[in-house]
């Protein structure tokens, strides 16, 4: 990989498509993406929101909102599956562990539209990929 954000639709995609193929190359641990924190979306201290990819599962924290919006997301992905939630009693949110065996570009989409669709961000949102 050679850049580690993007801000244009077709951008961001790709850069995702590329964090997964460097990951699966180097068979590194995992990687993240993460996006700025915005307090109209988020709330006002609320941390910024990110997704982790690791061994063919991706990981993201939600509230019970965004909970909400990731399983009708995830209905637009029949090959991907909630593979475990958990709520910890010290945790406002739920961490969200979802199967995902796909190609990709098919994983790359799934996370541009994670951040547009389950966390609120405008379609000019800026993404980073924070580790791989």
């Amino acid at each position: 990989m050679t850049r580690f954000d993007a801000a244009d639709p077709t951008e961001r995609r790709k850069l995702f498509a590329e964090a997964v193929t460097a990951h699966r190359e180097r068979a590194s641990p995992f990687f993240t993406v993460e996006v700025d924190a915005n307090p109209e979306v988020d709330g006002e201290d609320a941390p910024a929101p990110w997704v982790q990819f690791a061994d063919g599962t991706f990981n993201l924290d939600v509230t019970d909102e965004e909970l909400e919006r990731a399983k009708s997301l995830l209905s637009e992905f029949p090959e991907f599956r909630i593979d475990r939630m958990e709520s910890p009693e010290e945790s406002e949110g739920t961490n969200l562990r979802v199967t995902a065996r796909s190609d990709a570009n098919r994983l790359a989409a799934f996370v541009d539209r994670a951040f547009r669709e389950v966390y609120g961000r405008d379609d000019d949102y800026r993404a980073w990929v924070a580790a791989v």
